[in-house]
């Protein structure tokens, strides 16, 4: 356990440096909304970069919600569509350092590499269940250099996320159904796509459930604490708003509508790169981020049938709908980092016995992070 947090303590730190070599060696894409202290830093700006403007708004002033929805920009008002547990425990985190902006954010700092730590040392149990120590060991490393992983050292949910939604796995199949529902229900006011972790949740409490009537209760009551999560915040909402699915409606005013056909933005993607290219690349704007993003949600997809046939439905419903939603969208927007938590993938590409292959999996990881993480510090649309 101990190499396993050290080391993930050391990846963060080591990434953190590589991002400020980063800004000082390439020009910003845009100027910095936000900066964390009074003036301009190359070192701690990347921290706070897009969305995480919105957890600190929400974390320094709570939910101030305007019909109709506040303007973008990191002075108005949080959105209910940003989910709670984030910004609540950067709010109590920052108090830690101060009462400053900057210690909020700092606090957000804390949050994401703790919870960074912690998910990969469960990770590192959870693989344990299906494979042996060492494969276990690479699913972390894999999971640590994917190349949207570098989310989970900023301020933005995905390191909280995929702690609780490791924890509640694991918990569940070991019947922990108590822990299990409680990691559950808070994974479901960690991000709007919380929800999706239900279905898997149900499987896994129905496969391992015990045989005493005592046992199913507890499965039962877990899977309450499960639904309890979002059905609390939903509650808040309506308080709030009138509407308690207001954060569901509020999505859509950031121009995101799930429900359409997952197919046809990667359909969409793929013509276009095996038409023209280079023509895209070089003439749209936005191509290079949707074709990072595109094309790693698509080798998602296409590992789901391996995933469910390894490791049965709960990992492959897992995935799969946590690829539905964006991709139903017709956005790529945020796909690197909704890849970033399905962990079963991980799993299972830690699994491949060719040295050859999984040597090149570790190569390009490590590759296109980099990239991926000298984009997003340098402020180019990377969300």
């Amino acid at each position: 356990m101990w190499p396993i947090a050290l080391g993930s303590v050391g990846f963060r730190t080591l990434s953190a440096i590589l991002a400020f070599f980063a800004t000082l060696a390439f020009p910003l894409d845009q100027s910095a909304q936000v900066t964390m202290f009074d003036r301009p830093s190359r070192f701690w700006d990347p921290f706070t970069s897009f969305d995480s403007a919105w957890y600190y708004q929400i974390a320094r002033h709570g939910y101030l919600f305007v019909a109709g929805g506040p303007a973008v920009g990191a002075d108005q008002p949080g959105k209910v569509a940003y989910f709670p547990l984030y910004p609540l425990l950067m709010r109590y985190a920052g108090r830690l350092f101060g009462n400053t902006s900057a210690d909020v954010y700092l606090g957000g700092i804390l949050v994401s590499w703790t919870s960074f730590v912690l998910a990969m040392v469960a990770l590192f149990y959870l693989a344990r269940l299906d494979v042996p120590r060492e494969r276990a060991e690479r699913a972390v490393l894999l999971t640590a250099i994917f190349p949207f992983s570098f989310f989970f050292g900023m301020v933005y949910t995905e390191s909280l996320f995929l702690l609780l939604a490791v924890l509640s796995f694991y918990a569940f199949r070991t019947r922990r159904s108590i822990l299990g529902g409680i990691a559950g229900g808070l994974a479901t006011v960690a991000r709007p796509t919380g929800i999706l972790i239900l279905p898997s949740l149900i499987w896994i409490a129905w496969l391992s459930a015990g045989p005493t009537r005592r046992d199913r209760v507890l499965t039962i009551v877990g899977l309450l604490f499960v639904v309890s999560g979002i059905g609390a915040y939903s509650f808040y909402v309506y308080q709030l708003t009138g509407n308690p699915l207001e954060w569901a409606v509020s999505i859509t005013r950031w121009g995101y509508h799930p429900g359409g056909s997952p197919w046809m933005a990667p359909v969409q993607l793929g013509r276009r790169l095996l038409t023209h290219p280079y023509w895209y690349l070089t003439t749209d704007k936005i191509a290079l981020y949707d074709t990072l993003y595109g094309v790693t949600g698509i080798v998602f997809v296409f590992a789901i049938p391996f995933v469910w046939r390894q490791y049965g439905a709960a990992y492959g419903l897992f995935m799969l709908l946590n690829l539905y939603v964006p991709l139903s969208s017709g956005a790529f927007e945020g796909l690197g980092r909704y890849c970033s938590v399905l962990f079963p993938c991980f799993i299972w590409l830690a699994t491949i016995r060719s040295r050859f292959v999984s040597t090149g999996i570790v190569v390009v990881f490590a590759l296109f992070y980099m990239l991926g993480l000298a984009l997003f510090v340098t402020l180019h649309p990377l969300f």
